[in-house]
């Protein structure tokens, strides 16, 4: 973390993308989960039809998961495999 200007006697810290990625990759996969989920939500929450298909489709997969229809990957292996398909 880099310390910011101080203001009002408080110390603000700054974080940079790569100190938050490593630091949410530190998480756990509930944690991820979550966190994952709710940065989802913010990047179209002016559009509320959209999140619900977002949200039964996460349902789904979900279930789809519990009945073993689906398997889990981790972050970095999810990260890869997309890359890859990418190049």
């Amino acid at each position: 973390m880099i310390a910011g200007p101080e203001a009002f006697g408080k110390v603000y810290f700054i974080m940079d993308v790569a100190t938050i990625e490593r630091e949410a990759l530190a998480l756990t996969l509930a944690e991820r989960a979550l966190l994952a989920d709710r940065l989802l939500q913010t990047l179209d929450s002016e559009n509320p039809e959209r999140m619900e298909r977002w949200g039964r489709e996460a349902d789904r997969r979900l279930e789809a998961f519990e009945r073993g229809e689906m398997a889990a990957m981790d972050g970095p292996e999810a990260v890869a495999a997309i890359r890859r398909r990418l190049e």
